[in-house]
């Protein structure tokens, strides 16, 4: 997935406004116009479409936890410069203040079974031997799931009447 998929999924998820966006980006102190936002959120193919960098999409994750969570006391973390779904997934975790149970939970909700070792080895440092990488396909499930939760009005389908014989 690409940075501006993983944006415009959050956005969808949490229905944020193109304000909110600018917001979370402030509450990390760095600031982006409305233009940028627009821009990242445009599809692919389209002509104004600018990508999202990797530390455009961290700052973004760090104001989502600072909104859901509060700022930490002391300096601030930097952002990261290199991310992958293993990062980006355990900011949504800190985030949404996320147990292992809470996601297990979510993984059901678009009938994903993995056990709770499967899932911590997604959180664990790279040279850890049991670490494992997130692969797309996990991390779009738990989007999807995280919509499920969030949003489960943006996944009914209009059921279509048949007519009476």
């Amino acid at each position: 997935m690409t940075n501006n998929d993983v944006l415009r999924r959050i956005r969808f998820i949490f229905d944020f406004s193109d304000s909110k966006m600018m917001a979370l980006f402030a509450l990390t102190e760095h600031q982006v116009t409305r233009e940028q936002i627009s821009d990242w959120l445009k599809k692919d193919d389209d002509p104004a479409y600018q990508s999202c960098n990797d530390a455009q999409l961290a700052i973004f994750l760090d104001g989502l936890i600072i909104e859901k969570r509060g700022k930490n006391n002391g300096p601030q973390p930097e952002p990261e410069q290199r991310l992958n779904n293993n990062i980006i997934f355990r900011k949504l975790k800190i985030a949404l203040n996320l147990h292992a149970e809470h996601i297990l939970e979510i993984m059901a909700l678009v009938d994903v079974q993995i056990s709770k070792h499967e899932l911590s080895a997604f959180f664990r440092r790279p040279g850890h031997k049991h670490y494992r990488v997130c692969n797309d396909q996990i991390f779009r499930n738990f989007l999807k799931g995280l919509q499920l939760r969030y949003r489960p009005d943006s996944l009914t389908v209009n059921a279509v009447e048949l007519p009476v014989d």
